[in-house]
């Protein structure tokens, strides 16, 4: 990744996707502060590393799963330097074992692509299908790193912001696991 912007505490001129509108609507709705950036295409956490510096910050990792039947659906955010191990969410979960969402349905239902899956994919589930489940560790830190809902951009919000205020508001109280 060679582009990484400034660091802006503004919503982008335009949009690259309704997720991306609605997260940004939100914040100011809330009167959520942010620090962002804009940057060449991220799509692995080692693309990252780059941006928790210029943000001062760790990027969080937010996986889509889904039972085998496809139909218990988790939104799990863990460090982006931990292994996920299924049997450990089950465990911590009481749950059939699960396995990663295909990508359609992380479209359909996230309103977003691979390498960009956010806790703002709670604000387009009006359904309420999607379980936000959050690692411990990641809700002790005080800042939280994530997606804008695209590829492109990152964020830096204050984690209890995110973990009380805008999932309060989408209305996905999140579970709190250990693993």
């Amino acid at each position: 990744m060679a582009y990484i912007s400034e660091i802006l505490t503004a919503a982008p001129e335009s949009f690259k996707s309704p997720l991306q509108e609605k997260t940004y609507e939100t914040l100011e709705l809330l009167h959520i502060p942010f620090q962002r950036v804009e940057t060449g295409e991220i799509v692995t956490m080692d693309d990252c590393i780059q941006v928790n510096e210029k943000l001062d910050m760790k990027m969080v990792k937010t996986l889509f799963l889904c039972n085998r039947q496809k139909t218990g659906f988790y939104l799990f955010v863990t460090r982006g330097d931990k292994a996920f191990k299924s049997r450990d969410f089950d465990k911590a979960l009481d749950v059939a074992r699960v396995s990663f969402a295909p990508v359609w349905l992380m479209e359909e239902m996230l309103g977003t692509k691979v390498g960009a899956a956010t806790v703002f994919s709670a604000l387009v589930d009006r359904e309420y299908k999607v379980r936000v489940v959050i690692d411990e560790e990641v809700a002790r830190e005080e800042w939280y790193g994530c997606s804008d809902g695209t590829t492109t951009g990152y964020m830096k919000v204050k984690t209890s912001l995110i973990t009380h205020d805008l999932l309060n508001y989408a209305r996905h109280i999140p579970a709190i696991i250990k693993i």
